[in-house]
Parts: structure tokens; sequence; C-alpha cells
């Protein structure tokens, strides 16, 4: 006999495909409302009835909730690509993002205060560039996984 899944453990199994698509759209919109035909012609679905299918799906989840036919986002949930990414107001980036800003800043001011190029100085350039270089890839290979 199988324990029975955690709220968290069915919500990372069901929201995936389309209804990861819907649910992505809903966070990038959490200040509105949004309505079936709204999603349809923003996601390019073939009819407001799937949309409507995999909106439902997402109150069943408990992560929407439904108001004379519109929807809006009651829950937030950090589960499959999504843990990758962080709210920063209204925008949703990788969370590579900040530690990639923050390694590039740091590079741009010790190139600008470099004076004379020693073993130590050349070790500490050839550091920052590599790990600027890895957390950019990392951001943009998040961004790629975005649903």
């Amino acid at each position: 006999m199988s324990a029975p899944r955690s709220d968290e453990e069915v919500v990372a199994s069901e929201l995936k495909g389309n209804a990861l698509r819907v649910y992505w759209h809903l966070l990038r919109n959490i200040q509105k409302t949004i309505g079936p035909r709204e999603v349809q012609r923003e996601l390019g679905f073939s009819s407001p009835a799937l949309a409507d299918y995999h909106l439902n799906k997402l109150v069943t989840l408990g992560l929407v909730e439904k108001q004379r036919g519109e929807y809006h986002l009651v829950r937030e949930v950090d589960v499959g690509v999504l843990k990758q990414f962080m709210r920063v107001g209204t925008l949703i980036l990788p969370r590579y993002t900040l530690y990639a800003t923050l390694f590039t800043t740091l590079l741009i001011f010790y190139i600008s205060q470099l004076k004379a190029l020693n073993f130590y100085s050349l070790y500490a350039l050839i550091l920052g560039i590599l790990a600027t270089t890895i957390l950019w890839y990392e951001t943009i290979r998040a961004w790629q996984q975005k649903p």
C-alpha cells in the first residue's frame, strides 16, 4: 500500500504542458482576472474550451479561483521548472539573473581598477570571467526552459 501523496506532489505531477503554460500566463498577469478567451488568444489554443479545461484544472489544484467566469491566481507554487524562477515585482526572472548581474558588475569594476597585470590579478580576472560566463549561460538556459 503506497502512502498518500502530499498536495505539492499532486500539483507537481499535474502542472505540466499546457496547464503549466496557463499557470505561467496567470503568474505574469497576477494583478488581473483572465477569461478563457484571453488565454486562448494569448497562448494560441485552438478553442476557448481548451483554455477553460486547463483553467478548471488549475482550480481543481487549488491554484486559481473562478469568479463570474473570470479566473485569478490565489496560490503560487515552486514546482518543477518554476523552481528556477523568482518574482521581482511584476517580472519573473531566472534565479541566476541576480548572481550573473552581480558578478558582471564586480568584473567590470575589477577591470576598471586594474593597475598592473601580475599572476594574482590575472588569476582573479580569469576566475571573474569564468564565473560571469557560467552564470549568464545558466541564466539563458533557465530562460529557454520557461513555459
